[in-house]
């Protein structure tokens, strides 16, 4: 399976960006798909996954909005804060429990 993410870039604080990711290869084993952020010194954190259910991280349960619509998975984002500039990365796996398959980062930047 092979991942790729598109849709970063530079937004003002308060406004919003839509992230996709687009799957491609063994489609067929993927059962939930995800998006992962690192921002810079920091580790990579959870943000949100999709598969039976819809799962967020706190800090953007109340902004951010997951779907998916058969391969590709989407993020919008809205009210984006500072603190919210990061690399996004997508991921999809096999079962719940896990991720296997990692697409590269878009980077989204948040100017205050």
């Amino acid at each position: 399976v092979q991942l790729q993410a598109s849709g970063g870039g530079l937004v003002q604080a308060g406004g919003s960006l839509r992230l996709s990711c687009a799957a491609s290869g063994r489609t067929d084993s993927i059962y939930h798909m995800g998006w992962f952020r690192q921002a810079p010194g920091k580790a990579r954190e959870f943000v949100s996954r999709i598969g039976g259910t819809k799962v967020y991280a706190d800090s953007v349960r109340d902004r951010f909005r997951i779907s998916r619509d058969k391969n590709t998975v989407y993020l919008q984002m809205n009210s984006l804060k500072s603190d919210d500039t990061a690399v996004y990365s997508c991921a999809a796996g096999k079962t719940p429990a896990r991720f296997d398959y990692w697409g590269q980062g878009t980077l989204v930047t948040v100017s205050s």
